[in-house]
């Protein structure tokens, strides 16, 4: 699929131009996160700790049934109720169809979603909400409202939502989407894209390998649950204190929902307690800010644990069948990828998550012919959305797996497979301009890549030629397997997102930065005080942050498609050359020079030869506030990106499988990341470390479980295994470093590319062990033991 260009250089000199060109004094350093010492003693405020005092509490009455419509509803008890304020319900708020996700506009979701509905599409579903003097009240409200459901049959399967005679979960005709959509056969989204001739390429194959593999329904978990404070101010207008992700899409959507214009709402987003893509969806905020003008009175709302599991967003699962040719020489001559995504009862985020299983994992190796058929479907389970890997999980749990098993069927190394096949630094791929998010993608080049490097470091730190089929056949029952995998991501959305940023000098030297990134706990905040101390040659401290407040910062897109640090920060970097320009013409003027002859110092400018003949930033600031042609000196920029310069990864694991129970344990794993220049490199091993253990939990034991009704049936912590540091295996991090030209100081994305990898290393690994491919996710000890009878009784 990647095809390389007529004048490519080869990956060494690549590798060699695309180094950073000089050394920094921030940048690349491991300085202290800003909000570190507030995290630590408890300082730092989220929104839970901020709630006015006469502060009403809103809760949320929600679906007992999978799919039903609602008859009739009498809250005049509940109203009756001393302490009660506000209630509502589908049959006195405006009908306007959304969606939830926030995403670019116009979103590529359907709007599929209005505040309440006359019809509920699964279990936990909106119905009413309740808001009252306290939470007792609120939930003696809940429970006495009466509701009159008409059951409806559900369709739990995303294969049986597609037949012909399957319920229809979308019937009501005022949703919409500019996209490809057909509620009647419950399709949210599809995506289709082919290059080259699949069957000729399969024709061609000395092996065919393939199969089916399903991903599966699991959580985000953030240790804090969505929570939402509004109130009004003096002026009227709604202020909305909330955890989310994406504070200018949700006063966006809110805005739309409620009918009122956006300028009646300001969203600050505090620090957040996690986010992992779950918080990139409006869900508490339309009806907190609703039930706030219904009042006049402050109100709070939150997610409990279950209705975190529950109401929330989950992971897609996918439902995939895939096949791979290869020549016995290791070439790739086609892939095969179709898939079915099940969004559940709503469509957020059902195209792009779809698409970017495809654009994210097909581009990653050469092969000339490549079909991808792709389907989100809707069904009356929890609704899927926004999780870190958003998609390419999905898509490397599959496609990770087929490269170890051609690899084994033609008797090379997996090793040597990939860095026969990888995407190189100089090429491109079709797939990027195929795939796009709900359009035609962009085109683009690879401008670096340490994919290479991530290898042989990774394998040489994991031990992989020792390691590797030395563990299967041990005495006792315990075998040891190795498996590794490569990956790819990308960072933000290009030509779709932006972020801007302002930098002000005040008159210390020290510098404000506004910006509208949201730093969800992975120190994003940190990372771009030391581009902007970087750019100005200013310590970090210097820089005083105020961030996410859609009336006091720029536009920004928000917190997800990796684009945080590359499009974030570029923007930051961009408004602080601004603003030392501005400095620059102010110091010449002061020294009695030309601009030009002007060189950078720390904290000052100096002229060139002649370092005696300085000036400081604080004479700088003091000179155009107080003294002459007075100013203030700002600097403001916008950043779009023309591309999305994935990172590379290569993971490397082994595991011990334990033959007669089933369990496998993760004993190690090594991850070589090639995320660009790391702005702070502990922080980038912070991310990729957390990223890793997410997804071996979610690989091991992380699953919802249902009953045929659609009701889940471990919605708590004590059923639901969420794996802690305790159960972390030996992680260790290599940072490969290349220079991506267009990103802040070449630093690339590195948040979510590292979730990919747990899913098709650990059943690689398993396979090395026992000799069974684990194709269901996760791998449990009861899928474990039942691939292991099922491989004895083929054997026999």
């Amino acid at each position: 699929m990647a095809t390389k260009a007529p004048t490519t250089p080869t990956t060494d000199d690549r590798q060699k131009s695309t180094k950073a060109p000089s050394r920094t004094q921030v940048v690349g350093h491991s300085v202290p996160k800003v909000d570190g010492l507030a995290l630590a003693t408890g300082r730092a405020q989220f929104t839970a700790d901020e709630i006015p005092k006469g502060t009403l509490i809103g809760m949320l009455l929600l679906s007992p049934h999978a799919h039903a419509r609602i008859r009739s509803i009498d809250t005049s008890a509940a109203e009756a109720l001393p302490g009660v304020h506000c209630i509502l319900h589908h049959g006195n708020v405006p009908r306007i169809a959304h969606t939830t996700a926030g995403q670019g506009y116009p979103e590529p979701s359907p709007y599929d979603t209005f505040m309440f509905d006359n019809k509920v599409r699964f279990v936990g579903d909106r119905v009413a909400a309740v808001a009252a003097e306290t939470r007792e009240i609120a939930l003696k409200a809940l429970s006495l409202i009466k509701v009159e459901y008409e059951i409806l049959p559900a369709v739990l399967d995303p294969e049986q939502a597609l037949a012909p005679d399957a319920p229809i979960i979308h019937d009501e005709p005022d949703i919409s989407s500019f996209l490809p959509f057909d509620p009647k056969r419950n399709l949210a989204a599809w995506a289709e894209a082919t290059v080259g001739d699949v069957e000729k390429g399969l024709a061609e194959a000395d092996v065919v390998v393939g199969g089916e593999f399903e991903t599966h329904y699991y959580a985000h978990a953030p240790i804090e649950p969505h929570v939402t404070l509004t109130y009004l101010d003096p002026n009227g207008r709604i202020v909305i204190r909330t955890s989310t992700q994406v504070p200018f899409h949700c006063r966006r959507i809110v805005a739309q929902t409620l009918g009122i214009p956006v300028r009646q709402i300001r969203v600050i987003k505090p620090r957040l307690g996690g986010g992992f893509g779950g918080k990139q969806e409006i869900l508490l905020e339309d009806v907190c800010a609703m039930m706030t003008l219904r009042t006049g009175r402050p109100v709070f709302m939150e997610l409990n644990r279950a209705q975190e599991f529950t109401s929330s967003r989950t992971r897609h699962p996918m439902r995939m069948w895939v096949k791979m040719g290869v020549k016995k020489n290791g070439d790739i001559t086609a892939i095969d990828f179709r898939g079915i995504l099940n969004t559940g009862a709503y469509g957020s985020h059902a195209l792009t998550v779809l698409t970017n299983v495809g654009s994210k994992c097909l581009g990653l190796l050469h092969c000339p012919n490549i079909r991808f058929d792709g389907k989100s479907v809707y069904t009356n389970l929890p609704v899927a959305g926004a999780y870190r890997g958003y998609g390419a999980t999905q898509g490397m749990m599959a496609l990770g797996q087929l490269i170890d098993e051609a690899a084994c069927a033609i008797g090379m190394d997996p090793v040597d497979f990939c860095l026969r096949n990888h995407i190189r630094a100089g090429e491109t791929s079709p797939i990027f301009k195929a795939l796009g998010e709900g359009r035609e993608g962009v085109d683009m080049t690879i401008a670096s890549c340490g994919l290479a490097e991530c290898i042989r470091r990774g394998a040489k730190a994991f031990g992989w030629k020792e390691r590797r089929g030395k563990g299967r056949n041990l005495p006792g029952p315990i075998k040891r397997g190795a498996g590794m995998v490569i990956l790819m991501q990308g960072s933000s959305i290009p030509e779709i997102d932006m972020a801007a940023a302002i930098v002000k000098l005040n008159d210390d030297g020290s510098v404000n930065l506004y910006s509208g990134a949201t730093d969800l706990g992975t120190g994003a905040d940190t990372v771009l005080s030391q581009i902007v101390a970087e750019t100005l040659h200013i310590p970090v401290s210097d820089v005083i942050l105020t961030v996410a407040d859609t009336d006091n910062s720029p536009f920004d897109t928000g917190a997800y498609a990796s684009s945080t640090t590359y499009l974030s920060g570029e923007a930051a970097r961009r408004a602080a050359q601004n603003l030392l320009e501005e400095m620059r013409r102010v110091a010449a003027e002061a020294l009695s020079a030309e601009p030009d002859e002007l060189s950078l110092g720390e904290k000052c400018f100096y002229v060139k030869g002649s370092a005696r003949k300085k000036i400081s930033f604080e004479a700088i600031a003091r000179r155009a506030l107080y003294a002459k042609n007075q100013q203030q000196l700002v600097g403001h920029a916008s950043a779009i990106s023309h591309v999305s310069p994935p990172p590379f990864a290569a993971h490397f694991c082994e595991v011990e499988v334990d033959t007669e129970t089933g369990q496998v344990r993760v004993t190690r794993y090594v991850a070589a990341v090639d995320c660009g220049v790391a702005i702070n490199p502990k922080l980038a091993e912070g991310q990729t470390e957390g990223a890793i253990l997410n997804s071996i939990g979610a690989a091991l034991t992380e699953e919802y479980m249902f009953n045929s009704e659609g009701r889940m049936l471990n919605p708590t912590f004590n059923y639901y295994k969420l794996l802690t540091a305790s159960d972390a295996p030996k992680i260790e991090t290599i940072l490969v470093e290349t220079h991506e030209p267009t990103g802040p100081y070449g630093a690339k994305s590195v948040s979510e590319i590292n979730t990919n990898g747990p899913l098709p290393a650990i059943a690689n690994a398993i396979y090395d062990a026992v000799g069974v491919r684990l194709r269901k996710s996760p791998y449990t000890p009861e899928r474990v033991l039942e691939a292991l009878e099922e491989a004895k009784r083929a054997k026999d």
